[in-house]
C-alpha cells in the first residue's frame, strides 16, 4: 500500500526564510503561487511579459520577473511550464543558476525521468503533484480544503528534499486531503498512459466511433451526439463520485446489463494488448522523444490532426446543440478549461 502524509506529518516552518520561484503562471501556477503565499511562503513568480497570465499574475500582487532573475533570487525553483518548454527553460535559464542549496520542483516528471533535464547531482530535486487543476488546487484552499497530491524525490543530497516536498504540499493545501508518496517514473508513465489509453485518447476516440457507427446506420446526428457524447457526463460523474460499481446503481437495469454484457467487446484482447504497446512505448521514452520532435518540427503532425478532430461532424452537430443547452456554457465551459490544464501537464 501506498505512503500517504497527512497535516501532521509536514512542517511548513520547513520553508521559513526561503524563497519559491514559480516559473510559469498558468493555472497551476496561479492556484500553487497563490496559496504558498496565502501560508506565509514568499513567492517570486515568473512569467513572460506581454501575456494575459503576466497581466493576471500582476493583478494578484505579483511583479513578474524573467526566469534568471526568479532562479538567482530564489531557494527553490519550480518549473511549472508545458513539458515541451522546461528544457529550454532550464538550460538557457535556470542551470547556469543553480548554486549549492538551492532545489528543483517540479509536478509533473516528463523532463526529469526522460532526462530532458539533468540537474547537478548537489541539487535537491522533487516533485509535488496536485491531482486537479490549479483552480481546484486554490478554490479547496480557500474553502479549507484541499487536492491530494502525489510527492516524490529524485535527488536528495541534503537529506532534506522529502521534507521540503511535504511542505511544500501542506503550505498548497494538499496534506490536508493526503499527500501520497511514489517516484518520478510512476508519476510520468501513469500519467501519460492514462492520457493516451482512457482520459483523452481512448474516450475521445470511443466516442467519435460510436457517433460513427450511428450515423453510417441511417440515424440522425443529433441522437448520435446525444446518446455517444452528451451523456458521457452524466457517467462520468457518477464514476466521479461513486465509482463504477456505484455508477452501476445510478444507471437502469438495461443499462447495467448492457455494460456486463457487451463492454468487453468493445475492449478485447486486442484493445488490452495495444495497451500494453502503448505502456511500453512509454516507458522506452519512445513517446517522449517522438513529442519533443514534433514541437521541434513546429508541430506538423499535432496540427493536422488537431484540424481533422475540428473538422469531424460531431464538433459541428455539438456546436449547434450546445446552443439550445445554455446552462452548458459559462462556469461549467470555465471547469472543462481547468481540467484540459490538469490532464496535460
Amino acid at each position: 500500500m501506498a505512503k500517504i502524509y497527512y497535516d501532521q506529518d509536514a512542517d511548513l516552518n520547513v520553508l521559513k526564510g526561503k524563497k519559491v520561484a514559480v516559473i510559469g503562471y498558468g493555472i497551476q501556477g496561479r492556484g500553487q503561487g497563490l496559496n504558498l503565499r496565502d501560508s506565509g511562503v514568499e513567492v517570486i513568480v515568473s512569467q513572460r511579459r506581454g501575456g494575459k497570465n503576466y497581466e493576471l499574475a500582476v493583478q494578484d500582487g505579483f511583479q513578474p520577473v524573467g526566469a534568471e532573475e526568479a532562479a538567482e533570487q530564489a531557494d527553490i525553483i519550480q518549473i511549472l511550464t508545458q513539458d515541451h518548454l522546461q528544457a529550454e527553460i532550464y538550460q538557457k535559464s535556470v542551470a547556469p543558476l543553480l548554486n549549492p542549496g538551492k532545489a528543483l520542483l517540479f509536478s509533473h516528471g516528463f523532463n526529469i525521468h526522460f532526462g530532458y533535464i539533468k540537474p547537478p547531482k548537489e541539487i535537491d530535486v522533487f516533485m509535488v503533484a496536485p491531482k486537479g487543476p490549479g483552480a481546484l488546487v486554490r478554490s479547496q484552499f480557500l474553502e479549507g480544503g484541499g487536492v491530494p497530491c502525489l510527492v516524490a524525490v529524485h535527488q536528495n543530497p541534503t537529506g532534506n528534499a522529502l521534507k521540503l516536498a511535504l511542505a511544500h504540499a501542506k503550505a498548497i493545501g494538499g496534506t490536508r486531503a493526503g499527500v501520497i508518496e511514489t517516484t518520478f517514473k510512476e508519476e510520468t508513465e501513469t500519467d501519460l498512459f492514462g492520457e493516451q489509453v482512457v482520459l483523452c485518447g481512448g474516450l475521445s476516440e470511443l466516442i467519435r466511433a460510436g457517433f460513427d457507427t450511428l450515423v453510417k446506420a441511417g440515424y440522425q446526428p443529433e441522437l448520435a451526439y446525444f446518446e455517444c457524447l452528451h451523456e458521457v457526463k452524466l457517467i462520468t460523474d457518477a464514476i466521479f463520485a461513486s465509482g463504477i460499481s456505484g455508477m452501476h446503481r445510478r444507471v437502469s437495469d438495461t443499462a447495467e446489463y448492457g455494460d456486463y454484457s457487451r463492454g468487453k467487446r468493445i475492449i478485447t484482447k486486442e484493445t488490452r494488448k495495444e495497451m500494453q504497446n502503448i505502456l511500453s512505448k512509454i516507458q522506452s521514452g519512445e513517446f517522449a522523444k517522438e513529442w519533443i520532435e514534433e514541437n521541434k518540427k513546429g508541430r506538423p503532425n499535432y496540427n493536422r490532426m488537431r484540424a481533422e478532430c475540428d473538422g469531424h461532424m460531431i464538433e459541428q452537430v455539438g456546436e449547434k446543440l450546445r446552443r439550445m443547452m445554455p446552462w452548458i456554457g459559462g462556469s461549467l465551459e470555465k471547469k472543462a478549461h481547468a481540467v484540459q490544464r490538469s490532464i496535460v501537464s
